[in-house]
């Protein structure tokens, strides 16, 4: 692309591949684009936000609109947005339907303890959309000149972590929050502690050594921060 991710605030991670990360709880949002389509993964944590990344992404795009989504995990700060994005298909890991369908109550309520404003959250939750698509193992979606797989990760930091390959001259692999790296991986009651290490060896089977590693929170790593997080995890939770 011609296009300088700098100029809107995103980062350039490959060619036609950029993020950005949000203010507030810095979760990224990443953006792949193909001939054809273009996937967002994560959406940010209200309506109003997800309609700039909307609006960014377009002008990105010369005008050209998102046409896939891929939610990482079932928390406020990466779903929140995803009704701003009409007309698009929406992947998840399998189960992640039934958590939003049914804790839609406690998305809102999570996202008002952590400072969302309490019409916000209403709003975004009373339009809350769940995947039409459920990621089982994996799932190749074709973007026009361009491939990425959808991986079915964990559950690691959720019952329900999706993970993103886009291949190219450097693999990009969009992590969510199995991997963070502003602050310490968060085990909330939902996290899967036994499962999480596993979920990061995953991941480094889908990037493999050289490739750019982008976390749910904070800077790009590479596979030396993965495997030492992977290593902590284990360390913490006592699993192997």
């Amino acid at each position: 692309m011609d296009v300088c991710w700098e100029d809107f605030g995103w980062e350039r991670l490959a060619d036609g591949v950029g993020r950005r990360r949000l203010p507030v709880w810095d979760a990224t949002t990443a953006l792949v684009v193909g001939e054809d389509g273009a996937l967002l993964y994560d959406t940010g944590a209200t309506l109003r936000e997800g309609a700039g990344i909307r609006a960014q992404a377009q002008a990105l795009m010369g005008g050209r609109r998102v046409t896939h989504i891929a939610l990482s995990h079932p928390h406020f700060d990466h779903v929140l947005g995803t009704a701003a994005f009409s007309g698009t298909e929406v992947y998840g890991a399998v189960g992640i339907d039934t958590v939003l369908t049914r804790d839609r109550d406690g998305l809102r309520d999570d996202a008002v303890r952590h400072g969302v404003a309490e019409a916000d959250a209403v709003e975004a939750a009373d339009v809350l959309v769940v995947p039409h698509h459920l990621v089982c193992g994996e799932w190749t979606l074709e973007l026009g000149g361009r491939q990425v797989l959808l991986a079915d990760a964990g559950p690691g930091h959720s019952g329900h972590d999706l993970a993103v390959l886009v291949p190219g001259s450097r693999d990009v692999v969009l992590c969510g929050d199995l991997v963070e790296e502003s602050g310490d991986p968060q085990a909330g009651p939902d996290a899967v502690p036994s499962r999480w290490p596993a979920a990061l060896d995953r991941l480094l089977e889908l990037g493999g050594e050289a490739a750019v590693y982008v976390p749910g929170h904070g800077a790009v790593v590479g596979a030396g921060f993965v495997r030492a997080q992977r290593d902590e995890l284990a360390r913490r939770f006592g699993v192997s």
